[in-house]
């Protein structure tokens, strides 16, 4: 790979950074919405780094017409920029989460607060199951709450929602799982993403995975939704 070659891959990967960053919300399906800015930082230095050296390679005095290119497997830095304008890979969803089985919640390093008043009330998955785990659901009992996620099923096809937390990107991400009672076995389908409302129940499963405790809500109302924009909770 010469030079030239060299600038213009480097250009197109810090192009696809902004792609993804600045005229879309795509970044949200890889890393935490904190990180945008360093992706734009990121992105408008490899621009920049790309246009000098392809002018010096192009106009400038040092040109070497006889200069030795760089390795052919630089070419390779060229997927990861295709998979993104051609493929666009989805967020993670029931295949990853039930592969690696529920994670488990650490512990609150202080009591946790009240919920909000007013029913029902809208919590992260990530909150519902660390009051019902460390709580055992004391502030959760006799409220409304609203919970949105995506589908997963266990070895007997009940479904869960589910919802990944992220600590930066998608490769630490850990999901967090709430059994449905009162959703029959068959009913949803992987990956789908719904809203329910309902009240927490004291039942726990063990996840066949992991071994972690899986929470339960008994559901009041199910309702099919369209995937948000961040699909990761926080």
């Amino acid at each position: 790979m010469r030079g030239e070659a060299q600038s213009i891959v480097l250009l197109l990967i810090g192009g696809a950074l902004l792609r993804i960053t600045v005229f879309s919300d795509v970044y949200l399906r890889y890393v935490k919405p904190g990180l945008r800015w360093y992706l734009i930082a990121a992105g408008v230095v490899l621009v920049v780094a790309a246009a000098i050296t392809l002018w010096r390679e192009l106009f400038g005095a040092e040109a070497d017409a006889h200069g030795h290119g760089g390795p052919r497997v630089a070419w390779l830095l060229l997927l990861p920029v295709l998979t993104i304008f051609l493929i666009g890979p989805p967020s993670l969803g029931s295949y990853a989460a039930e592969k690696q089985g529920a994670a488990a919640v650490g512990q609150p390093s202080s009591d946790l607060p009240p919920l909000p008043a007013g029913d029902p009330v809208t919590v992260s998955v990530l909150d519902y199951v660390t009051r019902a785990i460390w709580e055992d659901g004391a502030s959760l009992r006799g409220r409304d709450v609203r919970l949105t996620g995506f589908v997963t099923l266990d070895d007997n096809g009940t479904p869960h929602l589910t919802r990944i937390v992220l600590s930066c990107c998608a490769a630490d991400g850990r999901p967090l799982e709430v059994a449905l009672a009162g959703v029959a076995p068959g009913t949803l389908e992987r990956d789908v993403w719904i809203t329910v409302v309902g009240r927490y129940d004291s039942a726990r499963h063990t996840d066949p995975v992991s071994g972690e405790a899986v929470p339960t809500i008994a559901v009041g109302s199910l309702t099919r939704v369209d995937a948000p924009v961040n699909p990761y909770d926080s």
